[in-house]
C-alpha cells in the first residue's frame, strides 16, 4: 500500500514538472493537423505547458488551437543558415526548459537526436511509416527512451527492423471524434461525390482509377470526384483529365485546412494505392461517416474488408470500377458500411485514450532517463 502510494505521488509530482516540446515536420502540419490539434488540446486540458518546433511556412493558426511556445526551424533551408538557426533554436528551447522532446515524424529524427543530446533531455520518437531498409534512421540509444507507433502493422515492422529498441516500442492508436450520423448519401438531392486524398507525385497512381471513373460516367452514372493533394505530377494530371474528357467531373484541390471538412463533403472516400504510412485521411473519412473503397498492401490496420471498407485490387481498373459501382448503385448498403466503420473507429480510436497513453509515455520516458543517469 505504502509503495503504491509513494509511486502514485512520485508520478503526480513528475507530471506537474512535465514540459514537452513537440517537433513537427511539414507533413505533420499539412496532413496530420487533426492529430496535432487534439494532442495540443489534450495536453492543455491537463495543464501541461507545451513547446512546438515546426518548419517555416506552416499555417500555425490552423494547427495550434491553444497557447503554445512556437519555434521555427530551419529559418532558411541553407547549410550555414541552418547551423545558425539550430543555435538559435537551442537558445529558445533552453529558455522554455523542456523536460522531454516528442519527435512527431521520422524526417525530424536527426534534429530530435541532436537537440536531446545538447539539452540533455530524453525524447520520444514517432514512427508513422513502414521501415525502409535502404535508409538508416538516426535513433539515440542514450536519449530515445520510447518509440511510438500508431498501428499493429507498424509496431511489428519497427520491432523487426529496430530490434535494439524493441523494449521501448509502444503502440498508441490515433484518436478521433466520430460523428453521431453517417454523412454518406445523407442528402438525396445532392450529386454524389467521391474524395481522394493522395500525393500527386505519380500519374500512374491514378491511371486506373480515372479509367474506372470514365467507364462509370459513360454508363450513365452522375457524380463528381475531388482529388486532394499536391505533388510534381499535378500539371500532368490536369492534362490527363482534359485529354480524357473528365475535367468537368473531376477536380484537383490542395490539401486544405481544415481538410476534415473536405472529407465530410464526400459520400465515398477512395484510397487508390497502398500506403506505407498510417493514413490520417482514411481515419477521418471513416469517422465522419463516408463509405470507404480502398486497396490493401500497406499500413492496412483500418481496412477490414466488408466491415470498414470495400476492397479492390490495386491498379486493376475492372476491380475499381466494380467496387465503386457497388457503392454508387446501392446507397443503403453504402450507408451501412459507413456506419460500421464509424462503430469500429469509436471502439478503437478514442481521443481521451490517446492523450492518456501519450502522457503516460512521456512520464515513463522521463523516469527511464532519470534512472539511466543515476550511477549504479
Amino acid at each position: 500500500m505504502a509503495d503504491g502510494g509513494t509511486a502514485a505521488t512520485n508520478g503526480a509530482t513528475l507530471k506537474k514538472t512535465l514540459r514537452p516540446v513537440l517537433i513537427a515536420s511539414e507533413r505533420n502540419a499539412r496532413d496530420d493537423t487533426t492529430f496535432l490539434r487534439r494532442l495540443l488540446v489534450g495536453l492543455a486540458d491537463e495543464s501541461v505547458p507545451v513547446g512546438l518546433v515546426c518548419p517555416p511556412g506552416c499555417d500555425v493558426d490552423s494547427v495550434v488551437p491553444v497557447p503554445v511556445e512556437i519555434s521555427t526551424y530551419p529559418l532558411v533551408d541553407l547549410p550555414l543558415i541552418k547551423r545558425l538557426g539550430l543555435e538559435q533554436l537551442e537558445t529558445q528551447l533552453e529558455r522554455f526548459k523542456p523536460t522531454l522532446l516528442h519527435c512527431l515524424c521520422e524526417s525530424r529524427a536527426g534534429l530530435a537526436r541532436r537537440l536531446a543530446r545538447r539539452l540533455d533531455v530524453p525524447y520520444v520518437l514517432a514512427l508513422n511509416s513502414r521501415a525502409d531498409r535502404l535508409r538508416t534512421l538516426s535513433i539515440s540509444p542514450r536519449h530515445c527512451m520510447k518509440v511510438v507507433v500508431p498501428s499493429e502493422t507498424l509496431r511489428a515492422d519497427a520491432t523487426r527492423v529496430h530490434f535494439r529498441f524493441a523494449d521501448r516500442i509502444r503502440q498508441i492508436r490515433v484518436g478521433t471524434f466520430v460523428r453521431s450520423d453517417a454523412l454518406c448519401f445523407s442528402d438525396p438531392a445532392r450529386l454524389p461525390s467521391l474524395v481522394v486524398a493522395h500525393p500527386l507525385d505519380t500519374v500512374a497512381d491514378f491511371t486506373n482509377l480515372l479509367a474506372a471513373v470514365k467507364t462509370l460516367l459513360g454508363e450513365g452514372r452522375e457524380f463528381m470526384m475531388v482529388l486532394m493533394g499536391r505533388g510534381r505530377a499535378e500539371h500532368r494530371l490536369w492534362r490527363l483529365l482534359e485529354q480524357e474528357g473528365l475535367s468537368e467531373a473531376v477536380t484537383i484541390v490542395p490539401t486544405l485546412n481544415p481538410w476534415r471538412s473536405v472529407l465530410a463533403a464526400g459520400d465515398i472516400f477512395v484510397q487508390p494505392q497502398p500506403t506505407r504510412r498510417f493514413s490520417m485521411f482514411l481515419l477521418e473519412a471513416m469517422s465522419v461517416g463516408t463509405a470507404v473503397a480502398a486497396c490493401r498492401g500497406g499500413v492496412d490496420d483500418l481496412i477490414v474488408p466488408d466491415e470498414t471498407a470495400l476492397v479492390f485490387e490495386a491498379n486493376h481498373e475492372a476491380s475499381i470500377c466494380q467496387t465503386l459501382a457497388q457503392l454508387l448503385d446501392d446507397h443503403e448498403s453504402a450507408r451501412r458500411l459507413a456506419s460500421r466503420a464509424q462503430q469500429y473507429v469509436q471502439a478503437h480510436h478514442s481521443v481521451s485514450d490517446m492523450v492518456s497513453a501519450i502522457l503516460d509515455t512521456y512520464l515513463r520516458a522521463q523516469q527511464r532517463y532519470a534512472r539511466q543517469a543515476v550511477p549504479a
